[in-house]
């Protein structure tokens, strides 16, 4: 079992609900956890055959955050996990995202959610 963490990827998205919200694309600061077998001939190869590929999952991640508007962290949280977790090598992932400046006196709010087979 392998632990792969991708640390503070930073993009831009539509998140909110309220009107300048709505009109303005926002930095969200994503963190990742997965959790992934990686087979002993890849190892011992030094091969990248049937191992989970963590470049692959984040240009989906990018992808999905780009080109999507989200009125709540919450879903964007879930759905980074959910894409995660749609590939059988998985056995368990944790995503946090972070919406800096979302509260006048703090640095962020963030929002986290884990899921595991």
């Amino acid at each position: 079992m392998a632990l792969i963490r991708v640390k503070n990827l930073l993009l831009r998205t539509y998140i909110g609900f309220n009107p300048d919200e709505l009109a303005n694309m926002q930095d969200v600061v994503i963190n990742i956890e997965i959790e992934a077998d990686i087979p002993e001939e890849a190892l011992l190869a030094d091969e990248p055959v049937g191992i989970y590929n963590y470049k692959t999952i984040t240009k989906q991640i990018i992808h999905l955050v780009q080109n999507n508007r989200f009125k709540l962290l919450e879903v964007l949280t879930k759905n980074i996990l959910d894409l995660i977790m749609s590939d059988a090598l998985v056995s368990r992932a944790r995503v946090e995202v972070d919406k800096p400046h979302a509260l006048r006196f703090a640095e962020s709010v963030s929002f986290e959610m884990e899921a595991r087979r």
